[in-house]
């Protein structure tokens, strides 16, 4: 069936600030889905709340509105724009879909004539409905585990007599598994059954049987009107069942289910996505296998729309499932679209895998203070990374690589745990850094049979990692000079970084990358292609691995890569890896515009990132993404094979700007800033160097190493002192202390977590306004494109503070000394791109706290609020193609626009809330007022205090 011809412009519902549950990957699925609906030549409205998102991007829809994602605004933007002729709700995840559904209750869509495509409300209610999704189950011979729904504590403590422990308890309609948890205890019982009650908006759980210890396996669908369906991927968890899906180690394509499993397992798949409703569009599944001969397959749950797995399935595959779902809204069939990949097949294919991915998610557990840390059904992270390979010990290892918690890989770096009590603890609660431990206990001789009975992780996973550990024990029976290259080769293609290797030989670096050279084992590129090779791929999408030399026929040596560099001039964006707190969406989106502005300068763009659920590693954003991980290894690799002219780190947050300082070391050139004046603000005593040569106040300050030196200092300093690392990014290890015995605590644990780190003490002015300015600089002129004062005073980290811009009660007299400190200190620092500076006023004095001289978080929020894009004019500036007088500014804003933090408390029960200088914020939206008098802007100003804590 073709396209709809009735449709000609539809209404997108985004998901709104980033929470833990619920991150970028429905921003990539919406993005994809409004280039999707663009190319078919039909008019896009957009909501949605977030501003640090590409999605939110002027150029991404027709109109964006960004506005609280409430039936209010629904109600608003089907006014303005009559001409809305559908809704199409699956892109934004849980939120999205409670929108449109408590819309459609309250008849908005039948009074303004708008039609839901891409869903069938009936089937969403079904599957997010336990009971009704059990029942039906029963209807079409699917088996599920024994459960029943109860609705009260009375009816819950029956069924938990009836089913015996351990259970499991899942609240209705929550997101991220809000709610859910185990119950191997009869007196554990009552508080769950209690809170699962609390969490659900109907107040409805289902108790469950646990199926503890079953494999857990994710099918991702498509289906069209015709009933055609494909199974785009198969991602099993490494994890076993009780661990949610959302914090388990996942593989693609599935390790070790047995084909016979593997065909039941699709058909069940089939005939539950064919029988909850008449809709066309995406379908996640998700299924239990026995870990015996037996494979008994349970169905566990069914998700009618594009989910959290989607996007990894897409890069896992190549296969664009919210593009293909948004065409199969507008009614087109599978065997009408093309494959996005090879451009001569049909969409109508199930992509097959050549590769291995293994996807890892990130956690951020130390900033929420009294946390649980241990994994199970509430979801806990706050991003991820994927690692590519042709195996999956080097797809396994790559992901360890991507995940920035200064580990070079699987053991091999001596940061592995010794003591075996703490393994068999960490082995037996599931904690976020299980994948390591697994190594570590492995290298104690613990018997893999033990590390299976505690873990239930299957065999076939353990031996890979036992493997891995018989490799390290060999190679380190040798040093460089007498290591045999086929070793060295086993090692690179399993995966091993040239530093672990180093660890085994004990020797440097530098040496193994030299031997490697001299010895011809280099990586080659390949590309991910969705077909396994059958067909030729036109996607410019690629990962490394490391192959034998083939002999030609012709008696050439050579080795297949694929990657093919052409003569154009390059430039190479670092990504910012894995979302985290302090470093999320908003540097992807900083990173897009820098690609994009690369390209209208006449670049060829390069992409080099690790974060499945990002636009950035979208494989029609760059030129050319090279999907590794944003390690200095690889890096270097990709830079030698390209050869750039010259490499962006300013827009991928710390994790890029970490590499600074090697780039410039191997002669590799920064576009913009350079290493030096990146260094020079980052360095306490040198730019308190800078600031007093240019007569600019700055808190006192001082700089300690250890405890000692930090005692002394706070005599001269005087309380309350603020403590913090250099380096670090979201006020990491950040504390105000109030007495010495604080100062010493807290010192003594900060280099603990962070050795060799120089901690910078500052004289914290207690009650100070915070506030900060971003400026574009090209080494001549600075203009500042925005001021924005916190209403939460100094001393709450700025990524968790209200902040209004412009700023609402900042006199002429402090708002000149920000102007004139922001030129002076851009210039001073010899800045080529962005800056932000932060600043605390006093007495109507202004002090600078810090200047970063990169993108820094608030960028997207200012170019949305303005309406200008930024950070095209400061890449193209970067990049020596315009200055600033070649750009006419025309910032538009009425009124105010409010920077709105948003948390991800709820994750965590018992946890500490208060809010200090380090950041603690997963998200954020933005909201428009039109004046101070505004009811919202005064409850923010009047609770402004409540949280500081010391």
């Amino acid at each position: 069936m073709p396209k709809n011809k009735d449709i000609k412009c539809v209404l997108i519902i985004g998901s709104g600030p980033i929470i833990i549950g619920q991150a970028c990957e429905f921003d990539y699925s919406g993005t994809q889905s409004l280039r999707s609906l663009k190319e078919e030549g039909i008019k896009t409205i957009l909501i949605n709340s977030n501003p640090a998102t590409i999605m939110t991007d002027p150029a991404m829809a027709d109109h964006v509105y960004l506005k609280p994602l409430t039936t209010k605004s629904i109600v608003e933007i089907l006014k303005e724009h009559p001409e809305i002729d559908a809704v199409l709700p699956t892109m934004g995840g849980q939120t999205a879909l409670n929108l449109a559904i408590e819309a459609d209750e309250k008849g908005i869509w039948s009074d303004f004539n708008v039609r839901l495509i891409g869903v069938d409300i009936d089937a969403i209610n079904i599957c997010e409905d336990r009971e009704q999704f059990k029942q039906l189950m029963g209807r079409i011979d699917i088996p599920v585990a024994p459960a029943k729904t109860v609705t009260s504590y009375l009816q819950g403590k029956e069924v938990a007599q009836e089913f015996g422990y351990p259970l499991v308890i899942r609240a209705s309609f929550t997101l991220g598994g809000g709610g859910a948890g185990f119950v191997h205890r009869a007196e554990d019982f009552d508080e769950m059954l209690t809170y699962g009650l609390e969490t659900s908006p109907i107040h409805e759980v289902l108790i469950d049987k646990a199926l503890l210890g079953w494999k857990e396996y994710e099918v991702e669908l498509l289906r069209d009107r015709n009933d055609n369906v494909v199974i785009i991927c198969t991602v099993e968890n490494m994890d076993p069942m009780g661990i949610h899906t959302g914090d388990s180690i996942t593989v693609a394509p599935a390790m070790t289910l047995s084909d016979k499993a593997f065909q039941r397992m699709r058909d069940m798949a089939i005939k539950m996505m064919r029988n909850i409703g008449d809709f066309a569009g995406g379908c996640n599944v998700q299924f239990a296998v026995s870990p015996d001969e037996k494979e008994d397959i349970y169905a566990i749950e069914i998700n009618p729309r594009v989910s959290r797995s989607s996007a990894l399935a897409s890069k896992a595959t190549g296969y664009p499932i919210a593009k293909i779902a948004t065409k199969l809204a507008l009614g087109y069939n599978l065997d009408e679209l093309d494959n996005q990949i090879t451009k001569s097949t049909s969409a109508l294919f199930e992509p097959s895998l050549d590769y291995v991915i293994v996807k890892i998610p990130r956690w951020n557990f130390d900033k929420f203070e009294g946390a649980d840390r241990t994994l199970g059904l509430q979801m806990k992270s706050v991003g991820e990374v994927m690692g590519i390979g042709r195996s999956f010990q080097e797809a396994l290892h790559k992901a360890t690589q991507s995940l920035e918690i200064k580990r070079n890989g699987l053991g091999a770096d001596g940061k592995g745990y010794k003591d075996y009590d703490q393994i068999i603890d960490k082995l037996t609660n599931p904690s976020w850094d299980r994948v390591f431990v697994i190594y570590d206990a492995i290298q104690m001789g613990i018997p893999l049979s033990r590390i299976h009975e505690i873990t239930k992780i299957d065999m076939w996973f353990l031996k890979q990692y036992e493997e891995l550990h018989a490799l390290e024990n060999e190679i380190s029976t040798y040093d460089i000079h007498s290591l045999p290259k086929d070793l060295l080769l086993e090692a690179k293609q399993k995966g091993f970084a040239d530093r672990q290797i180093a660890h085994m030989l004990d020797c440097w670096e530098s040496e193994v990358y030299k031997k490697r050279v001299e010895l011809g084992v280099n990586r080659v590129y390949k590309l991910v292609d969705t077909c396994a090779a059958e067909f030729k791929a036109e996607t410019p999408y690629y990962y490394s691995t490391f192959e034998e030399e083939i002999r030609t026929k012709e008696g050439e040596i050579t080795i297949a890569n694929e990657s093919k560099v052409s003569d154009k001039k390059k430039i190479v964006v670092l990504g910012s890896g894995p979302n985290r707190i302090g470093q999320g969406i908003e540097f992807d989106y900083s990173c897009v515009h820098g690609v994009l502005a690369a390209a209208e300068c006449g670049y060829e763009t390069v992409m080099i990132n690790c974060n499945p659920e990002t636009v950035s590693t979208d494989f029609d954003t760059a030129d050319k993404l090279y999907f590794e991980p944003v390690f200095w290894e690889h890096i270097y690799d990709i830079i030698r094979h390209e050869n750039p002219e010259g490499v962006i780190v300013q827009l991928g947050g710390q994790t890029a700007l970490k590499l600074a300082e090697k780039l410039d070391r191997y002669g590799i050139k920064i576009m913009g800033t350079s290493f030096e004046a990146l260094d020079l603000a980052e360095d306490r005593g040198s730019f308190s160097k800078l600031l007093q040569e240019n007569d600019i106040p700055y808190p006192d300050f001082g700089t300690a190493e250890n405890a000692e030196e930090a005692l002394q200092l706070a005599d001269e300093l005087d309380f309350p002192i603020l403590v913090r690392p250099s380096y670090v990014l979201g006020g990491q290890g950040m504390k105000i202390v109030i007495n010495k015995d604080e100062l010493e605590e807290h010192v003594v644990d900060l280099l603990r977590k962070i050795p060799n780190n120089k901690l910078l003490l500052d004289h914290y002015l207690d009650g100070a306004i915070e506030a900060e300015a971003d400026a574009i600089c090209d080494g001549e002129d600075v203009y500042i494109i925005g001021i924005m004062e916190h209403i939460e005073p100094c001393g709450i980290h700025s990524g968790d503070s209200n902040a209004l811009l412009p700023p609402f009660n900042l006199g002429d007299l402090v708002m000149q000394q920000i102007k004139d400190h922001t030129k002076k200190i851009a210039l001073a620092l010899n800045t080529v791109g962005l800056i932000n500076i932060q600043f605390a006023i006093k007495d109507d004095k202004v002090y600078i706290i810090e200047a970063n001289p990169r993108a820094s978080r608030t960028v997207p929020f200012i170019a949305k609020a303005y309406k200008e894009p930024y950070v095209n004019y400061a890449t193209k500036v970067m990049l020596g193609d315009k200055k600033i007088k070649d750009f006419k500014f025309d910032p538009q804003l009425e009124g105010y626009a409010i920077k709105q933090p948003v948390f991800s408390f709820n994750k965590f029960q018992k946890v500490n809330k208060q809010l200090g200088p380090e950041m603690k914020s997963t998200g954020e939206s933005i909201l428009f007022i039109d004046s101070l008098k505004d009811d919202e802007f005064y409850d923010l100003y009047s609770r402004r205090k409540m949280y500081l804590s010391k």
